[in-house]
């Protein structure tokens, strides 16, 4: 599934050339998505200029003139722009073609993603309205996860990848951040202390910025809007490497399921 990193390799990517760009027409050929299409789609966007890309989570928001193109790209989706005359394949389920013939192509095979319109406030949308905070901006900070965290006793790898208290932080870079801030994912929110919260938000911040630098990660088949694939796989620490040496001390990395999610460490860097 695309991550923060992935999104907002795409978000910047997309930003460059649509914004501004206006609507000429749009093509819907398979509605069954996450939630259904809705048939008047078509008719909402064209001639409506997009004004500005926004992500919010995982999410993508395009501002148009008259209201908001809410897009979430589920576990196999993604967003290419291409031009009109480039041939449809299988899975490519919605066209939005621009006045300059350019076309933004929405590909999903598992159909798990999300094209939704709305002219309400964007941040009130049910999708958005319950989202925690965002990792790269200001108010996420140690003080922050650590009054969330008091008397929690969920194991700190959930806790940070949970998108009520913090958003994005998804399963490959929760374990590489808890990695860098030598905190073991199976240690109890509740028990660390504030200096421990102060490294970790450190820690996701630059895990995210790395991994946005280096246009995300390629596991299965991400690519960015152009269709190129991203490169933080090639630094990962852990995640993946299980049975491997560690980068550090040269201890096996281990793997252990927690919460349903597949949690690498090292048992020498990372003491619970």
């Amino acid at each position: 599934m695309p991550e923060l990193p992935e999104i907002e390799t795409i978000k910047r990517g997309l930003s460059l050339h649509l914004e501004n760009q206006f609507i000429k027409q749009v093509i819907i050929r398979e509605t069954r998505l996450r939630w259904l299409i809705q048939p008047s789609l078509s008719t909402d966007l064209t001639n409506q200029q997009i004004k500005k890309i926004q992500r919010r989570g995982k999410y993508l928001l395009f501002e148009c003139t008259q209201g908001y193109l809410l897009i979430h790209l589920g576990m196999s989706g993604n967003l290419r722009l291409v031009p009109v005359a480039t041939t449809v394949k299988k899975h490519d389920h919605i066209d939005i073609i621009l006045m300059n013939n350019q076309c933004l192509r929405y590909h999903d095979p598992r159909r798990f993603g999300c094209v939704l319109w709305t002219i309400e406030p964007i941040l009130s949308h049910p999708l958005l309205q319950y989202l925690g905070v965002e990792p790269l901006e200001a108010n996420f900070t140690g003080e922050y996860l650590y009054q969330q965290a008091r008397n929690k006793k969920s194991a700190i790898k959930n806790f940070i990848m949970n998108n009520h208290i913090v958003v994005g932080v998804g399963n490959i870079y929760a374990n590489e951040a808890l990695f860098l801030s030598k905190i073991h994912p199976m240690t109890a929110s509740g028990t660390l202390s504030l200096a421990d919260f102060e490294k970790l938000v450190k820690s996701i911040r630059q895990v995210l910025q790395t991994a946005i630098a280096m246009g995300g990660t390629t596991l299965r088949d991400f690519t960015d809007s152009k269709g190129k694939p991203g490169y933080f796989k090639q630094a990962l620490q852990v995640y993946g490497r299980q049975g491997e040496n560690c980068l550090v001390c040269g201890q096996e990395i281990e793997l252990q399921k927690i919460g349903q999610r597949a949690s690498y460490f090292c048992p020498r860097c990372q003491l619970k």
